[in-house]
């Protein structure tokens, strides 16, 4: 039997629900609004969290019915990450997709649910406003770099 951790020896096809939950970080890059310019299809983060995120702990405030109440939540799934041109390069699903292993400050690597904030990694105090506080306009005034990349000193 092959030995590793269980992402290691996976495919992300053949992970439990469990398993599959236990590789999101909690960073919430991928809550943050996203814009696509209509021409070149390039999408822009902004620091503009989702109507359910709760920027303090990084995590959506109603995680079992988020589908419901926001139309363009996406379920991830082996084949939705695979497709998705907005994931962060930080995503572990992203990562695992693409044939790498989880970073150091991954919270199944580090043992730590913090150090992923602690990296610099989570939208922990770096979101200026809800999707509900702000008029779409607004929300191309947010565009941000940071989301789509890596912090300086965890570079790969």
């Amino acid at each position: 039997m092959a030995r590793g951790k269980y992402w290691q020896v996976k495919t992300l096809e053949e992970m439990s629900r469990l398993e599959w939950e236990g590789l999101c970080d909690g960073c919430a890059r991928c809550c943050l609004v996203k814009l696509e310019d209509e021409d070149t299809g390039e999408i822009h983060y902004t620091d503009v969290g989702c109507t359910l995120l709760d920027g303090a702990t990084c995590q959506c405030r109603d995680y079992k019915n988020r589908q419901k109440k926001v139309a363009d939540c996406v379920r991830l799934t082996p084949k939705t990450v695979r497709n998705l041109n907005w994931l962060p390069p930080t995503c572990a699903y992203r990562l695992l997709s693409e044939g790498e292993d989880l970073p150091d400050w991954h919270p199944l690597v580090s043992g730590d649910p913090e150090s992923v904030h602690r990296a610099g990694i989570s939208v922990r105090k770096r979101i200026s406003a809800s999707e509900d506080d702000l008029d779409p306009e607004q929300i191309v005034e947010r565009i941000v770099r940071w989301p789509n990349r890596w912090p300086r000193r965890k570079r790969r």
